[in-house]
């Protein structure tokens, strides 16, 4: 039980028509760096210890994509904890001050949210730090928490964006280039019926048994909703690089054109196949399922079809593996194995071998050295064969 004294409610019922008057420069810096700050945000602090002219935009702005806001927790609903950029699972309180970035999401297990076109009230739409406004939500979740934002984060060269503070840039043109660092080392692209079909823990098994096998792994989440989880995920199953769309200036990759989305896609999957620390072997998750719009249309794409060698496919039962294996095949993208949640069922395993004519693989077989080599000894010997 929360027990308000009357200084205490008078404050509180002061608290909105205070935030709405623009701070000074000195306050708003300090303000945001005493917020709880999420990990799709994770660059920006830095980003603004190096930056002058730090201050907030609290009215007549129309919020975009990535824009970092300054908001104000009013009500708690189904997201209770904001990550923070380590990944710790920071609980939320009414009265608490985010800082989160603008965002749209695709889930279909949570909510459906766009990025709102004025600086009213919004939802946090996601743990990870998006702020957004729901317009739709799967019936097995609750109200999404509401946010109130106080102001979006600006300096001397205006709004600051996750794009601005990010450590890498996505590239453009990379699709007439034919040598390419992810033309030279094996890649392996996991895909699935839907969210939460098993996807990321295809691909953290996956990396585990081939670590342990001694191959030298990088991964990498080309879309989604910004998250710490599968980044931390996959760096904990062995991979020795990872990266994920954040790290290039993207708080959700839902409504990006088609087009950038190619170019993230191209641009990681190089930035992970390059460098010093060459890998043996580099695994990017496309998230959602393969009807989602940004996926289909990647898909479909035929970048995606020079740089990926190989497809992983998780599904969630038997009938999923069948249509997606179906739907992959008439892209020309026949899965190489099928593996997910479909797996934890012997049953459903079953049922999935004689209806499928691609492997089927329990998802905690690929954690072993000897699978995991085997699935990928043909491509690493072309890779040499290459080389030579």
């Amino acid at each position: 039980m929360t027990i308000l004294n009357h200084e205490t409610a008078a404050a509180t019922t002061a608290a909105p028509a205070a935030l709405t008057a623009a701070p000074a420069a000195a306050e708003a810096r300090a303000r945001i760096e005493r917020a709880k700050h999420a990990f799709s945000t994770r660059n920006v602090g830095a980003f603004l210890r190096r930056t002058e002219g730090v201050d907030l935009i609290t009215e007549d702005h129309v919020p975009q994509a990535g824009e970092v806001v300054l908001a104000r927790v009013t009500s708690i609903g189904h997201h209770k904890r904001l990550e923070s950029p380590v990944s710790r699972r920071q609980i939320l309180f009414a009265g608490d001050e985010i800082v989160v970035a603008y965002g749209s999401r695709y889930a279909a297990d949570q909510f459906l949210a766009m990025v709102p076109g004025d600086l009213g009230p919004a939802h946090l739409a996601a743990a990870g730090g998006l702020a957004s406004r729901v317009v739709d939500q799967h019936s097995g979740v609750g109200s999404p928490t509401e946010i109130e934002p106080i102001g979006v984060i600006r300096d001397a060269h205006g709004p600051v964006t996750l794009a601005r503070a990010a450590a890498h840039r996505t590239l453009r043109g990379l699709a007439s280039h034919d040598r390419r660092p992810a033309h030279e080392v094996p890649v392996i692209a996991v895909l699935g019926t839907s969210m939460n079909s098993g996807k990321s823990t295809v691909l953290a098994q996956l990396a585990h048994g081939l670590a342990a096998a001694g191959l030298r792994v990088a991964a990498g989440k080309v879309t989604g909703t910004g998250a710490g989880n599968d980044y931390n995920l996959f760096l904990d199953a062995g991979a020795h690089r990872v990266l994920d769309f954040t790290d290039f200036g993207y708080s959700s990759t839902f409504q990006v054109d088609i087009e950038e989305v190619r170019d993230l896609f191209l641009s990681m999957a190089d930035e992970l196949a390059g460098g010093p620390e060459r890998p043996d072997v580099v695994l990017l998750e496309i998230a959602d399922g393969v009807y989602q719009g940004e996926t289909t249309r990647l898909l479909a794409d035929a970048e995606f079809g020079r740089v990926v060698n190989r497809v992983a496919f998780a599904a969630g039962d038997a009938l999923g593996a069948v249509g997606g294996v179906g739907a992959l095949g008439a892209l020309g993208l026949v899965p190489a194995f099928v593996s997910g949640v479909v797996t934890s069922s012997p049953l459903a395993t079953a049922e999935a071998r004689r209806a499928l004519e691609v492997p089927v693989v329990a998802t905690f077989d690929l954690g072993t050295a000897e699978v995991a080599q085997e699935l990928v000894a043909d491509l690493l010997e072309e890779a040499a064969a290459d080389a030579a």
